[in-house]
C-alpha cells in the first residue's frame, strides 16, 4: 500500500511508456511488500510520475541528460511492512523496472536515487480516516502481516 512518487525528466516517457512504468513499478511494491493477489489490493498502490523540466537537475553541477535518465524515487510505506532485505529489493527491482520501461531505442542508461520512507504507524491517512498497520495489512493483504489481523 504504497505511495510512490517517480520524478523524471519531462519527455523521456512516453504515454505508452509511462503506463509500462507504472504497472512495473506496482509489480515491484507488490513483490517486496508481499500484497495479496486482489486486484484491489493492488489498487492501493499510489504511483505519481511527476517530470521535471529539462535544465532543473543536475549532478555534480552539470546537467547529466546527454549521458543518461536520472530518476527520484520516494517510496512511503508503512512502518512495519519492509525489512531490510525488502528495501534492497525494492531499490535493485525498482531500477530494473524503470530501465526495462525506458522507450525502446533510447540509449541512455537508466540512473535511479530511491528514497525510501517508512511513515510511522498511526500517521498514514487514507478516506478520511487514520489507517494503522493491522488495517493496512488487512487492505493490502500483506501475507507476511496476516497475523496482525483480530479473528
Amino acid at each position: 500500500m504504497p505511495n510512490i512518487v517517480i520524478r523524471t525528466p519531462e519527455g523521456v516517457f512516453d504515454a505508452e511508456a509511462r503506463a509500462r512504468l507504472a504497472k512495473a513499478v506496482t509489480d515491484v511494491a507488490k513483490t517486496v511488500e508481499q500484497g495479496g493477489d486482489d486486484p484491489q489490493q493492488a489498487a492501493l498502490t499510489w504511483v505519481l510520475i511527476d517530470e521535471f523540466k529539462p535544465g532543473t537537475f543536475f549532478a555534480g553541477g552539470a546537467d547529466p541528460l546527454e549521458r543518461l535518465i536520472p530518476i527520484v524515487v520516494f517510496f512511503h510505506y508503512p512502518a512495519g511492512v519492509l525489512d531490510d532485505v525488502a528495501r534492497a529489493d525494492a531499490a535493485r527491482l525498482l531500477q530494473e523496472a524503470i530501465s526495462a520501461a525506458k522507450p525502446v531505442g533510447d540509449p541512455r542508461p537508466v540512473m535511479t536515487s530511491v528514497l525510501m520512507r517508512e511513515v510511522a504507524d498511526g500517521t498514514w491517512g487514507g478516506g478520511g480516516a487514520i489507517w494503522r498497520l493491522p488495517d493496512l495489512a488487512k487492505a493490502a493483504g500483506y501475507k507476511h502481516l496476516q497475523h496482525l489481523i483480530a479473528p
